[in-house]
Order: C-alpha cells, then sequence, then structure tokens
C-alpha cells in the first residue's frame, strides 16, 4: 500500500510542473502533434537539437547511440549528429563552461534532457513558436509564453520576426497577440496573413524528439506491447472461440 502511495505521489509530480508552467503566463498553449512513433520526425528534430540547442544546452542523460532506436545507423549518427563527441556511447554533453555560460548569459542554460517531461510539449511546442522582437531585452527578443525569457530566439531566421500587440476591450482586459511583419526561411506572408506551417512543422519535430529524449525507451516500449497484444489476441481467440460454443450450444 505503502508503495502504490509513492508511486502517486511521484505520479502527481511529473504532472503538477507542466500544469503550473502552462499557466504562469496566462497564454493558452497550442496543442503539440507530437508521435513518437513517427521515427522520421524524431530523426529530423535531433538534427535540429544537435543543430540549434547543442552548442548551449546539454542533454546528459542522453546518448547517442539512443539514437538507434529511431532507425539511425551508427555510422549516421557519428557522420551527421556528433559533432563534440568521438564515442558513441558518450552522452549529449556541451563544451561550454558552466561559469562561462552564467557570465556570459546571466545563468547557465539548463540541461534539457527531462525538459518535456517537466514543462510538458504542449509547453514546449508553444514557446519555440512564441518568440517576438523586444528592443528592451539584452538579447533583443522576448517571449509571450515565457515573459523576459533569457534565451535569444535560436531559429529566427527560420521563423523570421514576430512583433508583440496588445488590445484592450471595454472593460480594460488586455489581450497580447504576436503578428510576423518579417517573414524567416520557413514563413511567408500571403494576402496579409503569415503562413508558418513549414516553421510549425519543424518545430513539432524538435518537440517530438525532446519528448522521446526524455523517455527514450517509449518507441520500443510501444512497439514491444503492439506486438504483445497481437500475440495475445491470436492465443486466446481461439479458446474465446470454442468457449463461447460451450455455452452455446444447448441454444443453437
Amino acid at each position: 500500500m505503502k508503495k502504490t502511495f509513492r508511486h502517486l505521489i511521484a505520479a502527481v509530480a511529473l504532472v503538477l510542473p507542466a500544469a503550473g508552467f502552462a499557466a504562469e503566463s496566462g497564454v493558452p498553449l497550442e496543442k503539440a502533434p507530437i508521435d513518437i512513433q513517427d521515427t522520421e520526425s524524431i530523426q529530423r528534430g535531433a538534427q535540429t537539437f544537435v543543430n540549434y540547442c547543442l552548442s548551449c544546452h546539454s542533454a546528459n542523460a542522453m546518448r547517442y547511440n539512443r539514437l538507434m532506436d529511431v532507425a539511425l545507423s551508427e555510422e549516421e549518427i557519428k557522420g551527421n549528429l556528433m559533432f563534440a563527441s568521438e564515442k558513441i556511447g558518450d552522452t549529449m554533453a556541451v563544451a561550454m563552461d558552466k561559469k562561462d555560460a552564467k557570465g556570459w548569459m546571466g545563468a547557465a542554460p539548463p540541461d534539457l534532457s527531462l525538459i518535456a517531461r517537466s514543462r510538458g510539449a504542449d509547453w514546449l511546442y508553444s514557446y519555440m513558436r512564441s518568440f517576438y522582437r523586444d528592443p528592451s531585452r539584452d538579447t533583443g527578443w522576448n517571449n509571450l509564453v515565457f515573459d523576459r525569457v533569457g534565451m535569444p530566439h535560436v531559429l529566427w531566421e527560420w521563423q523570421g520576426e514576430q512583433v508583440l500587440k496588445v488590445a484592450k476591450d471595454a472593460k480594460g482586459h488586455e489581450s497580447k497577440t504576436l503578428e510576423l511583419v518579417t517573414p524567416g526561411t520557413m514563413t511567408k506572408l500571403e494576402n496579409g496573413k503569415a503562413n508558418t506551417a513549414e516553421y510549425d512543422r519543424r518545430v513539432a519535430d524538435l518537440v517530438n524528439y525532446l519528448v522521446f529524449m526524455g523517455e527514450p525507451n517509449q518507441v520500443k516500449r510501444h512497439q514491444i506491447g503492439y506486438v504483445v497484444l497481437m500475440f495475445l489476441f491470436l492465443l486466446l481467440l481461439p479458446f474465446a472461440y470454442f468457449l463461447k460454443k460451450e455455452y452455446w450450444k444447448d441454444i443453437h
């Protein structure tokens, strides 16, 4: 009973941070189109992660060889994703010293190994799509989901530049929206409206990878689960059929 209670507390502890972060800005979060069975999406997300995130953020609980779980060979991992390590069994560490990072940025960038489990996929998806230009910030960027964020917008060339629009209704309630003013390589303005579909897909790939990274064995676990369920179904189907015949033989 005590063991079950401890497990329940642990499960609640994992859920509460995500709920808290979702409410901290008061901004509705967008639903992240996550599919951990989409190995190609996770592969693209891993590429984005090592190219744009790993220079500052570490992932010390994630080893490069776990990417073999999403259909990447050892040669593909070494050739395309390993830029700061020599052994495929190494963790995704960052070369930047924590003291230097704190001096340059005010705080050392957090490890992202479990960021999807603590923040939640919807929060991450909304966060990466909510940067806007803010001249008052040292980096020149702010974020609608995470106000006064210290991180600059590392994907701004893909998304382009957004600005914050604040409007008030008759009761004085403020509503904040973002407007794309300068398109990026993955966004465009069509008849005055922003088309961000391509950028949104790339952000979804990145978040998909972060979800995978938080629990790499879930992909194999799900695959094994489907096989086990199919095996049980095929194993029990004949028994269920003959049991049904036995029960209903006097009626038929």
